[in-house]
């Protein structure tokens, strides 16, 4: 595919590299037209540039009802956009929204700066944080589907492809494709290619699904904005390693660890990858496989961050993209992390409050989950003779015994057994 036609994505590549003391600085543009909370809006712009490895140094917001067809902002403000890139040096301008390829064209033009929009910002981070074959499928997958709808605006040289002057008495043949009609061809069988791998990959998750649920082994997904600590409360609650950093989309890849609930109840505790408000459709679509994680948990612990002032805003781009996955009707929990940072007061006392840096409330949550799971699991007393105790190992791996006393006739035991394997010892309950 020729590279003039390409959106060129280096600069977010390259700004992943810096360090935090050598962070390119950014100018950040914005139009206004009272749709949602602005300023909010650019704080989170500011801190998903931060996860890029850029620094935001200055702000150019506009308010108008009536967007600029060219360049969305007006003349006069894309005028003082320019002066501002100059005189801060900014190696890059973010705009908050999605930008079509002549707007990010005329932009560059203008303020003679490399032009990214919101969307785009976001494909970098998932392209340097994806770590597995199947969220590098996607990220690929995503960022195709971006660029497609944008080839025309961002085609600088649409020349044709000469059919030449073969043949005698200058005989010509015909005039050929452009080169955006190859590089929309070339990008329409490459993204093809691309959904049937990830159609493979996703059957090899359903077939590790089935098994699960073949074992009886609820799972239990962990959903939320991303930077709420979600990662954090995996490794606090399993003690697996996972990376974990104060930044949005810290990790990208679903992570599955064992846990055993007080009960005794094994479960699987998947992470899945955050939210940010106003994501993408496309971005959505091409991770829909991942976050189906979610869809086919038995429970979902919906976490928001409780030192956030829009911890509920939050929860409302969380319900948003899982009533997408038609998640209605699987049993959710409200966790606020982070209430180390918080002020407590100002929460219900029924509300589960978490801190996976102190460990505060995951005994809480635990037994939470015990209820929930409860119709997963039943309690009771029996005696193996010695001649069973063989089942005494399925008591133990796939339960939990809270005591245990030899006797003349057998070995008592006082477990937690999973509904599914009451019938093996049921002939021995006392």
């Amino acid at each position: 595919m020729s590279e003039e036609n390409m959106i060129q994505l280096d600069l977010g590549t390259t700004a992943q590299k810096t360090t935090a003391a050598e962070k390119l600085p950014v100018v950040l543009l914005a139009l206004d037209q009272g749709k949602y909370d602005m300023p909010r809006s650019l704080d989170e712009l500011r801190a998903l540039a931060d996860a890029n490895g850029m620094q935001a140094v200055a702000e150019v917001v506009q308010k108008r009802q009536t967007p600029e067809a060219a360049t969305l902002l007006g003349e006069g403000k894309v005028a003082e956009a320019r002066l501002v890139c100059q005189n801060v040096r900014a190696a890059a301008a973010i705009f908050d929204g999605e930008l079509t390829g002549s707007q990010i064209r005329n932009l560059s033009a203008a303020l003679q700066v490399e032009v990214l929009d919101r969307t785009l910002l976001i494909l970098e981070i998932f392209r340097a944080r994806a770590t597995t074959n199947e969220g590098k499928l996607q990220t690929e997958l995503a960022t195709l589907r971006y660029q497609l709808p944008r080839l025309q605006g961002l085609g600088e040289s649409m020349s044709r492809q000469g059919g030449g002057g073969g043949g005698g008495g200058g005989a010509r043949r015909g005039a050929g494709e452009t080169k955006l009609e190859l590089d929309r061809r070339h990008l329409h069988h490459r993204i093809e290619h691309l959904e049937e791998k990830l159609k493979e990959l996703e059957k090899r998750r359903g077939e590790t699904r089935r098994a699960r649920q073949k074992n009886n082994v609820p799972v239990v997904a962990l959903v939320g904005y991303t930077n709420v600590g979600k990662s954090s409360l995996l490794n606090a609650l399993c003690g697996e390693q996972i990376f974990e950093a104060d930044m949005l989309f810290a990790t990208l890849d679903p992570t599955a660890r064992k846990l055993t609930l007080p009960s005794g109840l094994q479960i699987i505790l998947v992470d899945t990858v955050g939210f940010v408000s106003r994501l993408p459709h496309h971005l959505v679509e091409a991770f829909r496989s991942t976050l189906e994680e979610a869809a086919f948990a038995d429970v979902i612990i919906k976490v928001a961050d409780a030192g956030d002032e829009q911890a509920t805003e939050q929860l409302a781009v969380t319900d948003e993209v899982l009533s997408g996955l038609d998640c209605g009707d699987i049993p959710q929990l409200v966790v606020y992390n982070k209430c180390d940072t918080a002020n407590l007061s100002s929460f219900d006392p029924d509300i589960l409050l978490t801190s996976a840096k102190t460990g505060r409330g995951l005994p809480e949550l635990l037994a939470k989950l015990d209820d929930v799971l409860a119709h997963r699991v039943r309690t009771l007393e029996l005696v193996l003779p010695y001649d069973k105790l063989a089942l005494a190992d399925i008591l133990r791996s796939r339960g939990s015994v809270a005591a245990e006393e030899y006797r003349e006739d057998g070995v008592f035991y006082r477990a937690t057994v999973k509904i599914d394997d009451l019938h093996r010892f049921e002939p021995f309950l006392v």
